[in-house]
């Protein structure tokens, strides 16, 4: 058999943007089904019915890849467990580690009640956690170097996700909760009084501000397929997207340079700025070009009027990205790829001459 890719990127059909992203892939003879978040948990129906369509109605996923706790990521995979055999789950359990933590919340002097209570607060990889057990899936910890079939960890480290654990706005430290959110406070109220400016190609305008720590935990994947260099960020930030960058030497992958990438956090500004696009894609062209050299994929809900950000979808393009979203349709993006009758050939976003100022 052919070697093949390919990558779904499902229109998550709410108010709010989600992720969602099938893929399946062959390579030396080998096939396999690897799951990356699985959107709000009313999408769960809606990925099983592409899998069963477009994958050859399985009965075996081989992993499962929960990038970080949000219920726009973790919420419809929990439908995966009740329709098919799970070879492995690979998330992120911060009460695993309460031992290692609870010397950092002056709260807490029982690891118990530390445990009892991250479960809590995370409840939908909680649930997943619990679904896992009854139905006998192993579960893994995708830190910074484990692979996953043809998929590279890059981040984060398990030092790095500790830290961002008692950083995180959902924290037991009432007193970091409240500092953690300013960044989501202080956004918010940008959207409320968002000015847009007239600028020339090549200008960027970002915020000072990273995205919050719970973003920063998200897993970063990366794989070589057919010779395409593929990057999955989730709800990356700028922290994690260069230690992601700071080890990719290590996956074999050199920078810049990257053929299909996940724009972060639904092209949110908080998460890219000019020095990471910088290192990840390499700096502005002088000019547009005429076509994309690489495809950068949005995952933004049609009715979510705040992404993606203008600002972001300029800073791929100023790189040579061909950008396009999930608005109002699943999109593929594949090589080698088996024919879907009916699906088209996208049309790419065109490059806004303003930005959020």
């Amino acid at each position: 058999m052919t070697d093949f890719f390919e990558i779904d990127f499902l229109d998550i059909e709410s108010k709010k943007s989600g992720d969602a992203i099938p893929m399946r892939y062959s390579i030396n003879g080998i096939q396999r089904i690897h799951i990356t978040d699985g959107g709000f948990q009313a999408t769960g129906d809606k990925l099983v019915t592409h899998i069963n369509k477009y994958y050859g109605n399985p009965r075996y996923i081989d992993s499962i890849v929960v990038t970080h706790p949000d219920g726009d990521h973790a919420g419809g995979l929990r439908k995966l467990f009740e329709e098919y055999e799970i070879g492995e789950l690979w998330m992120l359990r911060p009460w695993l580690y309460a031992d290692e933590l609870i010397g950092r919340f002056s709260r807490f002097t029982s690891v118990e009640n530390l445990v009892k209570r991250l479960r809590e607060i995370y409840p939908n990889i909680a649930a997943l956690e619990d679904l896992a057990v009854e139905s006998g899936t192993v579960i893994k910890e995708p830190f910074q170097g484990q692979v996953i079939g043809e998929v590279h960890v890059l981040a984060p480290s398990k030092m790095r996700y500790l830290d961002l654990v008692v950083e995180s706005e959902k924290t037991p430290e009432a007193k970091k909760a409240e500092q953690a959110s300013l960044i989501e406070a202080m956004d918010l109220a940008v959207r409320k009084v968002a000015n847009f400016i007239r600028s020339a190609w090549g200008e960027e305008v970002f915020p000072e501000e990273d995205t919050s720590p719970e973003n920063n935990m998200s897993i970063v994947q990366y794989a070589n397929l057919c010779g395409k260099r593929i990057l999955l960020t989730g709800d990356a930030g700028r922290a994690a997207m260069n230690e992601a960058a700071d080890y990719s030497p290590y996956a074999g992958l050199a920078l810049p340079g990257i053929d299909r990438i996940q724009v972060p956090h639904h092209g949110s500004r908080h998460n890219v700025s000019t020095e990471v696009l910088d290192r990840w894609l390499g700096e502005k062209l002088v000019q547009q070009p005429t076509e994309g050299t690489f495809t950068a994929i949005v995952s933004a809900a049609k009715e979510d009027e705040d992404h993606p950000r203008k600002s972001v979808v300029r800073a791929f393009m100023h790189r040579g990205a061909r950008v396009i979203t999930t608005e109002g349709s699943d999109k593929q993006t594949g090589h080698n790829a088996p024919d879907r009758e009916g699906w088209v050939a996208v049309e790419p976003v065109p490059y806004p001459e303003d930005q959020e100022d």
